[in-house]
């Protein structure tokens, strides 16, 4: 675990999975409990994207079908209730979770909804700059190429300029 200030992330790393090409050298990042599961959540963490200069925030779910997007790294805060997600492609790794718990996916990582909670609340956003294309189909050379020189994050959607986003997407491990 990577941890700053009050926040530890689990990285998870994902090599291509059938169709959907990962980001082999950005791991997604899972942060358990990034924000009190108390009173109404979605404003909260609205609120700490916007001020560590995340933008294009989002209220939603996620997807109940397998997609990735080339032009954006994306982060997802769970605002409300509960669901099982497969992140990582067709052969990914199935996560639980909860309302307080943030996930950070690089460009090019495949994820989508198994099941959720009626409450489910996702609250979603993007480094400056970056607009999230949904693809559901194998990336081109094009596609590979645009997701590898993606600029990364100048600050973590929860921790900010001295956040741990920047220290484990940096170097890239590729």
């Amino acid at each position: 675990m990577t941890s700053t200030a009050d926040f530890s992330f689990e990285p998870i790393f994902f090599e291509p999975s059938d169709w959907v090409p990962n980001n082999p050298g950005l791991p997604v990042l899972v942060c358990r409990q990034a924000i009190a599961a108390e009173g109404e959540m979605a404003p909260k963490f609205e609120s700490r994207f916007s001020e560590n200069g995340w933008e294009g925030i989002w209220r939603n779910g996620v997807f109940d079908y397998q997609h990735y997007h080339t032009g954006a790294h994306e982060v997802l805060g769970i605002a409300g209730g509960r669901a099982r997600l497969l992140i990582g492609g067709p052969d990914g790794t199935e996560l639980s979770v909860h309302a307080g718990d943030c996930l950070i996916l690089p460009a090019g990582t495949g994820h989508m909804r198994i099941d959720a909670s009626r409450d489910f609340l996702v609250i979603g956003a993007y480094p400056p700059g970056q607009e999230a294309d949904i693809q559901t189909g194998p990336a081109s050379d094009a596609q590979l190429a645009r997701i590898a020189s993606l600029p990364l994050p100048k600050t973590d959607p929860l921790g900010g300029a001295d956040g741990a986003l920047l220290r484990a997407w940096s170097p890239r491990r590729s």
